[in-house]
């Protein structure tokens, strides 16, 4: 376990901890003491930074705290945070409108914000620990086309009198639309894990991912096109991505799932860790690989469904979240990395939800849009770094 101790100090990206340790092996052996100084240097910023990681989950906490105040005070209407408050607390605002505004929209957005970037967050690092890949999350890999196929044979193939009976079956059609993307994000994230345990290059699994989603893509378009217009234009909408399609009587259901999935996610800290050096590694620990990846699938695809059902394909988060964190936490450990990746993850979504409802206006831009441009750059950096060998 002196490995494991080493590594959670590591402001390092999980996938590149053998490369780093092979490139350490490679170096000449002619200055013992330059090479011993570095390791006490390093070893000494690990035990400067451990006291500050605290600190930093801390910090999250509030800006999510902060953010969560915005969320409900901006908008079309601007409502002051003592009134904010009291409306919270059970109170009523001075203005009677304030109050239903915020139980009845802000509220539940807010909620639903900070519930669907904690599950894209975590289920991002879930699969860049798993494929040892930095680029690797549900939408790339395709898990986010495999839910939105679920849940395009619901809406597309359910017509118009299909389309009133789900509506009307209140929260068991909400809850059926949720197991209908859990079942193609599991189908979809299955299918990516049986052939990684057949391909070695992750660039490869990268391309394969990709191309299995493009294929997810070309059945949703052949469902589109023999759909009804109203069938059509419905599911346009949701692919646009919003956390403000969410009800206060859907709410329990977003956040059942996404409870659950988080919940499991903690379960398997340990087998994380241990995949950090590779199959082998945490196979020498004593890790039952087969119930990992099980635990593994079904943790993923029961975020990531949650969140594409109610929310819409939301691309970006689970791939920026992840790196954000290491880098603010300068480490791998997942018992850093997961709460990391919650309050993160709420943080970034709240972000976004406030950018895209452009507060004083009564325009609201799509929320891949804005997920795109704050996302984008991260994933640039990340290339641009990997490119140049300093992952």
């Amino acid at each position: 376990m002196s490995e494991m101790s080493q590594l959670a100090g590591k402001p390092v990206h999980p996938a590149s901890n053998a490369r780093i340790w092979s490139r350490d092996a490679k170096k000449p052996r002619g200055a013992p003491l330059a090479k011993s100084g570095m390791l006490w240097l390093r070893a000494w910023q690990s035990r400067e930074f451990a006291g500050a990681r605290p600190k930093m989950l801390a910090a999250l906490l509030m800006l999510l705290v902060a953010l969560l105040l915005l969320s409900l005070s901006l908008g079309s209407a601007s409502i002051p945070f003592d009134q904010i408050l009291i409306v919270l607390t059970g109170g009523e605002a001075d203005q009677r409108a304030w109050t239903s505004i915020v139980l009845k929209f802000r509220l539940p957005k807010t909620l639903t914000a900070m519930l669907a970037g904690m599950a894209l967050g975590v289920s991002g690092l879930l699969m860049q620990t798993y494929f040892r890949n930095p680029l690797a999350e549900p939408f790339v890999l395709g898990v986010s086309s495999g839910a939105s196929l679920g849940v395009a044979l619901v809406v597309l193939t359910s017509g118009a009198a299909g389309g009133a009976l789900l509506a009307g079956l209140g929260l068991a059609g909400d809850l059926l639309l949720t197991v209908a993307a859990g079942f193609g994000a599991a189908m979809t994230m299955g299918v990516v894990l049986f052939v990684a345990l057949r391909v070695q290059s992750s660039v490869t699994l990268l391309i394969l991912g990709l191309m299995f989603g493009y294929l997810v893509a070309a059945m949703v378009s052949l469902l589109l096109y023999f759909a009804l217009p109203e069938r059509i234009q419905a599911y346009i909408n949701w692919t646009f991505g919003s956390f403000s399609g969410v009800t206060i009587e859907q709410l329990p259901i977003l956040a059942l799932f996404a409870l659950v999935g988080l919940l499991l996610s903690a379960a398997l800290v340990k087998p994380l860790n241990a995949l950090l050096l590779g199959e082998d590694y945490a196979r020498s620990l004593g890790v039952n690989l087969k119930w990992a990846r099980i635990g593994i699938v079904v943790a993923t695809a029961t975020l990531v469904s949650a969140v594409t059902a109610f929310c819409g394909p939301i691309a970006f988060i689970g791939i920026a979240v992840p790196h954000l964190c290491r880098g603010l936490l300068a480490s791998a450990d997942h018992r850093l990395l997961l709460p990391g990746a919650c309050l993160a993850g709420a943080c970034v979504a709240l972000c976004a939800s406030l950018i895209a409802e452009l507060p004083g206006n009564n325009l609201v831009l799509p929320l891949n849009v804005v997920t795109a441009i704050l996302g984008a750059p991260v994933v640039i950096l990340v290339v641009l770094r990997h490119a140049r060998g300093k992952l």
